[in-house]
Parts: C-alpha cells; sequence; structure tokens
C-alpha cells in the first residue's frame, strides 16, 4: 500500500505538471492530440475531449502531452511552427505548475501543523537526573519566569540560565492550567550533550488557517529553490562536502517515504505534515529539475526560445531535434546510473 500510495502522488504530481503544458497550449489555440498518463505502450483511451485523446499507459511513473506540430515546423497551426514566445510560455508552464502546487502543499502542511509561537517556549525534552529533572520540570511544561524575568524566547532563557550556573533560580512554568515554581542550580560543567539544566526547548504552535499559511508555504518553497541553486557554490567554498550531496531514485524516494509516513503515523498530531512537506518537496524538485537548462528537459527547449528571442535567429529544427534525442538518451543513462545507486549504497536516513 505504501508503494502504491507513492506511486500515485507522484503521477498526480506529474499530471498537474503535463497539464501545465496543456492548458497553455490549448489557451494559445495549439491543438494538443493526446494527453498520456504514463508512458506507452497504451492500456487504453480513457476519454476523448475535443481533438485530445485522454490515454492510460503501461509505464506508470511518467506522462506526455503530444502537442500537434511538437518538433515539426513546417506543420501550420502546430508547437513547433509558433512564435518563440508561445513556445517559451508552454514550456514553462510545466514547471511553474509544479512550483505553484509546491508552495500551496506546503502551506496546507504549515496549517496542519501550525504556526510557532516564538514567544512561548515548551519542554520538549528532560534529561535523566538533571536539575530539571530533579527539580520536577516535565515535557510539554511552558515556561513562564526566571525569577523575575518574564520569559519571551528560547535565546533569553540561554542567555539567563549562563548567566547563573551554580546559583540558586526560581522557574515558574505553567503545567495544564497551572503555574507552579521550583527551584534549582544550572550546572557549571553538565554532561556532554546537555545544557546547563538538563532541557531541550522549543516553540509551541498555534493553529492557523490555509490563507494565513500559504505566504508561508511560498517562503519555504522560495528558500528550497534558492538552497538548490545555490548548491554549486557551497560545495566550491566547502560548506558542504560531495558526501552530503546525491541524486535520488525511486527506491531513494520510495525509503524517503516510508520514513517520512512512519514519523506521522508514530506522531498523530503532525496531522500528516510530512507527508505534506514531503509531496511539497518531491513538486517543488520536478519543477526545478525540469527549468535546467539541459536538453529534453522543458528547461532545454525554454533555452532554444530565449536563444531565439533575443537573436532573431532560430536553430534549424533537424539540429535542435538532434540536441534533444542526445540529451534524452543522457538523462536516461543517469537516471539508470542514480537508481542503480539506491541499491548499491542505500540512502542513510537520520533517525
Amino acid at each position: 500500500m505504501d508503494l502504491i500510495s507513492l506511486i500515485i502522488g507522484i503521477v498526480a504530481l506529474i499530471i498537474l505538471h503535463e497539464f501545465g503544458h496543456f492548458l497553455l497550449a490549448r489557451l494559445n489555440h495549439i491543438k494538443v492530440e493526446e494527453f498520456g498518463i504514463g508512458f506507452p505502450p497504451r492500456i487504453r483511451t480513457l476519454f476523448r475531449w475535443k481533438e485530445t485523446e485522454f490515454t492510460l499507459n503501461w509505464i506508470p511513473l511518467g506522462g506526455f502531452v503530444r502537442p500537434v506540430g511538437e518538433n515539426d515546423p513546417d506543420v501550420p497551426g502546430g508547437l513547433a511552427s509558433a512564435n518563440p514566445r508561445v513556445r517559451l510560455s508552454v514550456m514553462l508552464a510545466g514547471p511553474l505548475m509544479n512550483l505553484l502546487v509546491a508552495g500551496l502543499l506546503y502551506g496546507v502542511a504549515f496549517s496542519q501543523w501550525g504556526t510557532p509561537d516564538v514567544h512561548k517556549i515548551v519542554i520538549v525534552q528532560v534529561a535523566a537526573n538533571s536539575p530539571a529533572a530533579q527539580a520536577g520540570l516535565q515535557v510539554n511544561d511552558l515556561l513562564v519566569r526566571l525569577d523575575d524575568v518574564s520569559v519571551d524566547g528560547i535565546e533569553s532563557v540561554i542567555r539567563y540560565v549562563s548567566a547563573h550556573k551554580g546559583e540558586e533560580i526560581t522557574i515558574s512554568y505553567q503545567r495544564d492550567d497551572q503555574i507552579i515554581g521550583t527551584k534549582l542550580v544550572p550546572r557549571i560543567n553538565p554532561p556532554k550533550g546537555e545544557g546547563a539544566i538538563g532541557i531541550a526547548m522549543s516553540n509551541p504552535t498555534q493553529p492557523m488557517s490555509v490563507i494565513q499559511a500559504i505566504p508561508l508555504g511560498f517562503s519555504t518553497l522560495f528558500d528550497q529553490i534558492y538552497q538548490m541553486l545555490t548548491l554549486p557554490v557551497r560545495l566550491a567554498q566547502g560548506l558542504v562536502s560531495a558526501g552530503q550531496i546525491r541524486f535520488v531514485g525511486y527506491k531513494g524516494i520510495y525509503d524517503i517515504y516510508q520514513d517520512v509516513r512512519d514519523a506521522d503515523i508514530a506522531q498523530p498530531r503532525n496531522n500528516n505534515f510530512g507527508l505534506l512537506a514531503f509531496f511539497g518537496m518531491l513538486s517543488a524538485s520536478l519543477g526545478i529539475l525540469n527549468l535546467l537548462p539541459f536538453p529534453a528537459l522543458d528547461g532545454g527547449r525554454i533555452l532554444f526560445a530565449v536563444s531565439e528571442m533575443i537573436f532573431h535567429r532560430r536553430v534549424p529544427a533537424r539540429l535542435e531535434n538532434m540536441i534533444h534525442v542526445i540529451g534524452l538518451m543522457l538523462l536516461l543513462l543517469f537516471m539508470v546510473y542514480v537508481n542503480l545507486q539506491d541499491f548499491i549504497h542505500p540512502l542513510e536516513l537520520p533517525h
């Protein structure tokens, strides 16, 4: 069932990508002969709408639209014979649809999880035999005051505790509807991996609507785009090691999916946050990778259209098609390599 649900999710993202191409082709009055779910050979024709056949095909992890005259500029009213601005809009539409879906999925995920209340501090872990444990502090207690100083952020707690190591302080905290006070002495030399009083802190979340969460979702998307685009720079600067970077094939995606799904099941309060964020990340990656200026990808076709707009000269269709065919062969070889690596060197996931 995990595998089936993952396949359904990936196919949905691919269909949305292809729907972006389909929509812009139709808006530009370019006929689309086929909208395929999966790759051929064909299983059956699902239905026909106007001049477009919607088909179901045997190879599930893919999809395509086939506009009239896709690669032949001699076909009147076809995609290849359209002006470069039209071709550019049709090619951009698929990746942009994935980026739009990613931002929306991130937004829905945040609405399910809630937004952090940075002015409140909740205890998420108490180390055994620590001053906090001996003073009776527990997970889910809300810190209210340190002596007579109100708590207004994690950094303020760290600063106050650090300034009073070896001194007795009073911690006021809220448990359920009660405010309770307790005394403890922050350790001067705490054990490795523990703080002076032995707690891990976080911010509690507060509910937010989907409308409120959408800007946060798109902010997360823009950050993901920035991280991916600046990855080569950070790699060259030594900020990221080559061992931390790898492409992931279908098995690696499945491993990540299972890990995220297990985490959501173990923590029902997550409200499927992990799965929504996972498919948001997958949709964003699909959009970003398709925009790379490599032959056979949307980005490669966009590059030819932009070049024609700038230089007012078109690369001969036969040469462009040959470049895309070579690019497709290289992509297929690369995909085989990446998927083999998933078995030879399985993905190590943090736990």
